[in-house]
């Protein structure tokens, strides 16, 4: 005969075995923020097990509001991420908030608003990538994270994290094999959690996430692309700035939809009057000088409209990215566009001699290193600008303690140097096999401006439609560890070989440091002959 239990422990049984999994919860992932507003963020982490999804939340350590949302299964097993989303916040304002699931609590910690454009505040961002974790230097990525970016922080700065940086850009490959699992928590997301949790991350796929469910499911950007690709392509504003980010990715580098998408949103962009720069961010290079097997066509359409754009609105524009696991700094000759590799925060340094490389004329500098690209933008509207700073770890031959390599700044006002006065030849006859063209010292109303680079050009018509010689020069063209414009004062310039029994006619213009161009020169001429006797 079975004995009936009485209802009285059948009630303390369950009460028993839910107190039991409550106790057994814990937080597997500290929580990390993501699409912050002025007035509001989404705040998300993981645990082994639980559906309560809690967010105390406030202006002082005490919190006292509560916020709610709700959890989602991550991998077929007890295990949730949850996700919240924390509105009715003020703008530009430090807030304090912890994550409760269950007997789970996390630490507090904090974390900041954005700033309305018309605010004109300041805000620094850092820019990183490739930190996929290299089996030879596992703990490569927590160094970069902890002792690069939050010490560097500090020092420099001083005061609270969220206080001193905006946000995190990752221009992909987050982890060696996006389709495994335990690399988000154990390589990804557990060794930046003192970053992460203080500060949003905006990441966009590289080609180690392979399209991942898991990037998908561990991420909340904004759904503004194509509704069909949520995720895929997005854009955020902070203060004056618009952040858009691409993929590159084979299956999405085709897509006439990302490419019209783009192209539309820069259109709509240029009419915004509180929209003074554009950062974009996507994984694969145009042109990179360390490996140029990681090259995408992709990537190069998207400079070509980010060149177009900047030329025609005056907003001056930047792409970065990574794939090329080493820091290369760019900008184009006829625009005011910046080109960052933001490389390697992790991934195996692409060592100098180690693939087939080749020195573009866009790049200035190129480093074999670790580290981070810190952004720092001036919200000022009379006269905004930014600093991009390469701050470096070294590599396996040179450790270097969070070293500034390489800084560039960026007005988005133009600041014409004077034109450059055109000198010699001027109506003489040379030797057709070449000659020397001359011209003035670099002149400017602008302080500290200095001469960046210099742009010649000969052509057989006054109109300079078609030039038959160009060449562009900078200050310093750092390639193989070795600075190939050393000791060029960029006020001459050896031409090739021309056509004899020909008038040519020649000018210069000069650029600073901070991409601004003069106007041409004056046009002098010159005949070439045969011979040098007359």
């Amino acid at each position: 005969m079975i004995k009936s239990i009485p209802l009285i422990g059948v009630l303390c049984f369950l009460m028993f075995i839910g107190r039991a999994q409550q106790k057994d919860v814990s937080i597997q992932i500290q929580p990390y923020l993501q699409d912050a507003t002025p007035t509001s963020i989404k705040i998300l982490w993981q645990t082994t097990a639980g559906e309560e999804s809690i967010v105390e939340w406030g202006l002082t350590p005490k919190l006292g509001k509560k916020s709610k949302g709700t959890a989602v299964d991550i991998n077929y097993t007890e295990t949730r991420l949850h996700e919240v989303k924390v509105e009715g916040l003020k703008r530009f304002t430090e807030y304090y908030y912890r994550v409760k699931t269950a007997k789970a609590v996390s630490d507090i910690y904090q974390f900041k608003t954005p700033p309305f454009a018309r605010d004109q505040e300041s805000f620094k961002i850092v820019a990183m990538s490739d930190m996929q974790k290299d089996h030879n230097n596992p703990d490569k990525f927590s160094e970069v994270v902890n002792e690069g970016v939050l010490t560097y922080l500090e020092k420099e700065f001083g005061g609270t994290l969220p206080d001193n940086l905006a946000m995190v850009l990752i221009p992909g490959d987050l982890v060696e094999n996006g389709t495994k699992y335990d690399q988000w928590k154990n390589d990804f997301f557990n060794p930046a959690e003192k970053l992460l949790s203080e500060v949003p991350v905006y990441p966009v796929l590289g080609n180690h996430e392979k399209n991942s469910v898991f990037y998908f499911k561990y991420f909340s950007l904004p759904e503004n692309g194509s509704p069909a690709y949520a995720e895929h392509w997005w854009f955020k504003d902070y203060g004056n700035t618009r952040i858009i980010g691409l993929n590159s990715n084979d299956g999405y580098n085709n897509s006439s939809e990302q490419y019209q998408w783009l192209k539309k949103l820069l259109e709509d962009t240029a009419k915004d009057k509180e929209v003074d720069f554009v950062f974009a961010q996507l994984h694969h290079p145009h042109k990179s000088e360390l490996w140029i097997p990681g090259e995408e066509d992709f990537s190069g359409k998207v400079v070509a409209l980010l060149e177009e754009f900047s030329t025609e609105t005056g907003i001056p524009s930047i792409h970065f990215f990574g794939h090329t696991h080493g820091y290369s700094r760019g900008q184009s000759r006829d625009h005011k566009h910046l080109w960052i590799n933001v490389a390697s925060a992790g991934g195996a340094i692409d060592n100098w001699g180690e693939f087939e490389g080749r020195d573009y004329e866009e790049f200035s500098v190129t480093q074999d290193e670790y580290g981070f690209v810190m952004v720092e933008v001036d919200g000022n509207r009379e006269d905004p600008k930014f600093t991009i700073k390469r701050i470096s770890r070294g590599n396996e031959t040179e450790f270097r303690e969070n070293e500034l390599r390489d800084s560039i700044t960026v007005w988005r006002k133009e600041r014409k140097p004077q034109p450059p006065v055109a000198l010699s030849p001027n109506n003489e006859t040379v030797h057709f096999s070449g000659t020397t063209l001359k011209a003035g010292a670099f002149k400017t109303n602008f302080k500290d401006a200095f001469h960046a680079a210099s742009h010649w050009q000969i052509a057989t018509t006054e109109n300079f439609e078609k030039p038959v010689f160009e060449s562009w020069k900078q200050h310093e063209n750092w390639y193989y560890e070795e600075n190939r414009q050393k000791d060029d004062d960029l006020s001459d310039e050896v031409t090739k070989r021309l056509v004899p029994n020909t008038t040519y006619f020649w000018r210069v213009r000069y650029r600073d440091q901070n991409l601004n161009w003069s106007d041409w020169s004056n046009t002098l001429t010159f005949n070439t002959i045969n011979s040098t006797k007359k």
